[in-house]
């Protein structure tokens, strides 16, 4: 009786490798006509400005944990800081965001 081995397949030579198509589609984009970027850096610090004041709004708003849980103390959730301040930083975040977004660029000619 004769067994049956599988031989190997040997992938034919005209396929290309993942490197090669990865540096054939850099060569086209490298082609493309630069156009320039929509947001500037100023655009992007405001942006980071914005993220940050957003998260320290939330950082504002964190806690309220009773220190017993036999004990209700209304100052602790309800206090100033996260019924009022709080709300106030988000939405100047939000604002700094959307000032970020609509503020036009300096964008310089193409010689």
């Amino acid at each position: 009786m004769s067994k049956n081995i599988p031989q190997k397949k040997q992938a034919p030579a005209a396929v290309a490798t993942p490197a090669a198509t990865i540096a054939n589609r850099a060569k086209s984009v490298s082609n493309l006509p630069k156009e320039p970027l929509l947001f500037g850096r100023e655009n992007f610090k405001l942006f980071g400005i914005a993220v940050g004041l957003i998260l320290l709004g939330m950082g504002l708003m964190l806690g309220g944990a009773m220190p017993n849980a036999d004990t209700w103390d209304p100052t602790i959730i309800y206090s100033f800081t996260r019924i009022t301040l709080a709300p106030m930083v988000i939405l100047s975040g939000l604002v700094v965001a959307i000032y970020a977004i609509f503020k036009k660029t300096a964008v310089a000619e193409p010689a």
